[in-house]
């Protein structure tokens, strides 16, 4: 009889130490999701400008954006002056493009969406964010690594069955404290790496801190990249929806 009750209680014991470990568990999707909370905010807004970079030449976009949700996107360009005015919006699913030089709105078609975005080593969908990280891919936490200074998660996600996206894979890093999204990794569907991003210059940006500076290069391109530097983002102040609609991308400023 004493033999049986201490079997009983070191499976009790046993069964405690596993939920622990398993309550101590960080959830790689609810990681996911307080990064791209971190990043978005229930809504945003802000100045940016891009430098794509190539061997023999230079090139720089300036523009605004704004957000709403992860439903929501409106990018205007400011300079340079051929391309000013052009505007990106994203609603839900769909994405349009508006091109005053020639007084035109093209629908940007789901197959475009792994296109360079002006011309950039951006895709139309890292910068339109056409696919979510939180419910078109499944997570996955693969191992720890210091980026920055910063520890960090690194956490896979593979796209689901279901989801049209741009990539085979994408790897993030993300602090565990802060949840910075400081490292990313862009896959093929052969698992090849296409694109890193690498994320620095912490600074203030409206209630909170996030990288300011962030550089994606096509890993098989040497000497090609492209920078990403945002300025005075300002997040969950009211946008209407009715502001990211067509007939706002023609007038907005």
């Amino acid at each position: 009889m004493k033999r049986i009750i201490i079997v009983i209680i070191a499976l009790h014991a046993s069964l405690f130490t596993l939920h622990e470990a398993s309550a101590q568990e960080p959830d790689a999707k609810e990681i996911i999701k307080k990064a791209q909370d971190k990043i978005n905010g229930l809504t945003s807004q802000g100045t940016m400008k891009m430098t794509v970079e190539r061997s023999n030449w230079t090139r720089e976009v300036e523009m605004k954006s704004w957000s709403k949700g992860d439903q929501y996107y409106l990018i205007l360009i400011t300079a340079p002056p051929r391309d000013k005015g052009q505007v990106f919006l994203k609603r839900d699913l769909d994405m349009w493009n508006w091109m005053p030089s020639i007084s035109r709105m093209i629908k940007i078609p789901p197959s475009m969406m792994s296109q360079s975005w002006m011309g950039s080593d951006f895709t139309n969908d890292d910068l339109i964010k056409m696919n979510s990280y939180i419910n078109d891919y499944n997570h996955k936490i693969t191992g720890e690594e210091d980026i920055e200074g910063y520890p960090c998660y690194i956490i896979e996600m593979i796209p689901r069955p279901d989801a049209a996206v741009v990539w085979g894979k994408v790897e993030v890093w993300i602090s565990k404290e802060e949840l910075y999204q400081m490292k990313l990794a862009f896959y093929d569907e052969d698992m090849i790496m296409v694109n890193m991003q690498i994320s620095s210059e912490i600074k203030q940006m409206g209630d909170r801190k996030l990288p300011g500076r962030m550089v994606m290069t096509p890993v098989q391109k040497p000497g090609q990249k492209t920078i990403l530097e945002l300025y005075d983002m300002k997040f969950n102040e009211p946008i209407p929806d009715d502001f990211f609609s067509q007939q706002n991308m023609k007038k907005v400023r």
